[in-house]
């Protein structure tokens, strides 16, 4: 009865119409439950994706473009906590609570000790960003740029709540001051290349706290410039100055050579088409090219200087053709022309006057002049058959020998076995063996050929066994010049010498003949009216006969014309140092009017071979294509 009595139901109610009442009650209290949290649910979701300008709104904002965020720091407290405090910012905009902006931190730290534990998360997204993002590609190909872009102005633009404190919005106007100063540079920078094709790649700023030391590279203009990559950006800038400097030093460079090229083409050009054998002499303070009285090489008889000539006008001159200007001899450039070559001059007395001329121009335009000597060490040139003078440094050699009729000078017997003298027509001068593969020869007979024996003609010239009882001097010429001619075309090679045939040089005797009392000694002035001169030398044009005819290409200096001017620029009697009284009364009876005092005309004669082997230089190059 206790039992049945313990489990009688309540208020007449039964125990399973109890457990109904209690179970229905609770269904009621969990379909509330479920319903906030349906509600909660689309609220969050609704403010993740609501679009917001803010970059400080609500924390699921920074969950979905902060891609690169790993898990670790979006479940941190800082994180939470700084995502927890802008969502209250969001919705409280004017409240006074203190934000805790870790962006902010990172842009300051400059100014607290870094924390070297945890780095701030967003320091980390920009890195990361920025390693993303920085992969700039530079296209060099076209002359084409790639140039950052202006970073996005959610990235410049520094947002601050209100709540802060007056401290930390000032450190934000500086920070959006130094962004927007770079903002500035970086429009700037893209204006000085504005000329350049260019390609815009977007770029990540980074840390403020990184520009200390970029405002340096332009100067007091630009205070902070903001990240590595503007800092990249003026070095290039700057790298970019000096490499368009060293372009526009290279261009000039460049140009001066074009501009020099070209001079020296037209030069060549303009002596190509000149006769510089026509002309007249200009009086020019710059000559002689070389002082008088310092070459120690030259002969006595040509240091009319040394031997008390008093004026010095005959020095001063220079020759202009009418069709041209020659270029002033520049010796060193010679040398240049005749390194680890030989240049020799083969002739009579008048050739050795123009070798020596030479070399005082080369030996004293050097600072060592102790490497230009003689083969054999030797001072005076007037009694061997030979002489070489060494350049060493350039490895090249200025030669000279004796060959006063380019045929060699013979003896005979005759019926009754006295020996005499001849000059044999049919054979070359004994030296041509030793000279023939040199690389310019610069030939010359002429004055030798107008002395009695020779002009009279009668039981000298020899063909063979047989001496001409007496034979014109003009044929013997030709005859003598035909042997050259065939020896040259016979023995030299075109292809590697240059083959020169210098004029005769003229005489200037007045009263009578080199041996019978002609002087010159009073002459101190050119000829200057051409009506004085005299006529083209017959042998002359028995020389450009026999040039016509030879295989060979020979240039003829043909500086007859030219010297017949210059009465003036003879020794006379200046020749010689010391003289006893009848040493005296000798020089006057016998003048010397046919040899050239040095410095003197055949400096001039040098300028003009200096010209021509520029043109041969220039000529060569053609024909190898260079």
């Amino acid at each position: 009865m206790a039992d049945v009595t313990k489990y009688a139901p309540v208020n007449g109610r039964t125990l399973i119409s109890d457990f109904k009442s209690h179970f229905s009650l609770q269904k009621t209290k969990r379909t509330v439950a479920y319903g906030f949290v349906f509600v909660f649910i689309g609220f969050t979701i609704f403010l993740a994706f609501a679009p917001s300008s803010n970059s400080s709104s609500p924390w699921f904002t920074n969950i979905f473009t902060s891609t690169t965020t790993s898990k670790s720091s979006i479940l941190s407290d800082d994180s939470y906590r700084s995502h927890f405090s802008s969502i209250f910012s969001y919705f409280f905009p004017n409240s006074s609570t203190q934000v805790h902006n870790p962006e902010n931190r990172s842009k300051n730290t400059n100014l607290q000790p870094p924390n070297l534990n945890r780095e701030p998360e967003v320091v980390k997204n920009q890195t990361q960003n920025q390693e993303t993002n920085d992969k700039v590609e530079v296209l060099e190909k076209n002359n084409t740029t790639v140039l950052p872009k202006e970073p996005p102005a959610k990235q410049i633009v520094n947002t601050t709540s209100p709540s802060k404190s007056s401290s930390e919005l000032n450190k934000g106007s500086s920070i959006l001051k130094n962004q927007t100063q770079s903002k500035q540079l970086n429009g700037k920078t893209e204006e000085l290349k504005a000329n350049q094709s260019s390609i815009g790649v977007a770029k990540s700023p980074v840390a403020a706290n990184q520009t200390a030391n970029s405002s340096k590279i332009f100067g007091s203009g630009v205070k902070n410039v903001t990240g590595n990559g503007d800092t990249r950006i003026n070095e290039n800038g700057v790298a970019k100055n000096l490499t368009s400097s060293t372009k526009k030093k290279k261009s000039n460079a460049t140009n001066s050579t074009v501009s020099s090229k070209q001079g020296s083409d037209d030069l060549i050009k303009s002596l190509m088409n000149c006769d510089m054998f026509d002309g007249h002499w200009l009086r020019d303070d710059s000559y002689p090219l070389y002082k008088p009285g310092s070459c120690s090489l030259i002969d006595e008889q040509f240091n009319c200087i040394q031997n008390g000539r008093p004026d010095n006008g005959y020095h001063q001159l220079r020759w202009k053709p009418k069709g041209c200007t020659l270029p002033r001899l520049n010796a060193p450039n010679m040398l240049e022309l005749l390194r680890g070559k030989r240049l020799v001059f083969v002739g009579d007395s008048l050739n050795r006057n123009m070798w020596e001329s030479l070399v005082c121009i080369l030996k004293n335009s050097l600072k060592d002049q102790s490497k230009v000597y003689e083969e054999f060490g030797r001072h005076h040139f007037r009694n061997e058959a030979s002489y070489s003078f060494i350049f060493e440094d350039y490895k090249c050699t200025v030669e000279f020998f004796v060959s006063p009729f380019l045929v060699q000078e013979w003896e005979v017997t005759d019926k009754n076995r006295t020996r005499k003298e001849t000059l044999r027509l049919d054979i070359i001068g004994r030296s041509a063996d030793k000279y023939k593969n040199a690389d310019f020869i610069v030939f010359n007979t002429g004055h030798w050929w107008t002395h009695d024996k020779t002009s009279k003609g009668k039981d000298y010239y020899q063909e063979g066994s047989h001496v001409y009882n007496e034979l014109n001097v003009l044929e013997a010429f030709r005859k003598a010049l035909t042997t050259w001619g065939r020896w040259v075309d016979a023995n030299v090679n075109p292809m590697k010498t240059h083959v020169f045939f210098r004029g005769y040089s003229k005489s200037h005797f007045s009263g009578g003949q080199w041996n019978s009392g002609g002087q010159c000694d009073r002459e101190t002035e050119p000829i200057k009216n051409v009506t004085y001169l005299t006529q083209y030398p017959p042998k002359m044009t028995v020389l450009e006969r026999v040039l016509k005819g030879m295989k060979t290409p020979v240039t003829y200096l043909n500086i007859t014309r030219m010297t017949d001017y210059r009465k003036d620029g003879h020794p006379s009697i200046y020749r010689k140092q010391k003289l006893s009284g009848a040493e005296k009364k000798l020089l006057l009876r016998v003048q010397d009017c046919s040899h050239w005092c040095l410095p003197g005309v055949p400096d001039a004669w040098n300028e003009i071979l200096y010209a021509e082997l520029l043109v041969n230089h220039n000529q060569r190059h053609k024909q190898k294509g260079t």
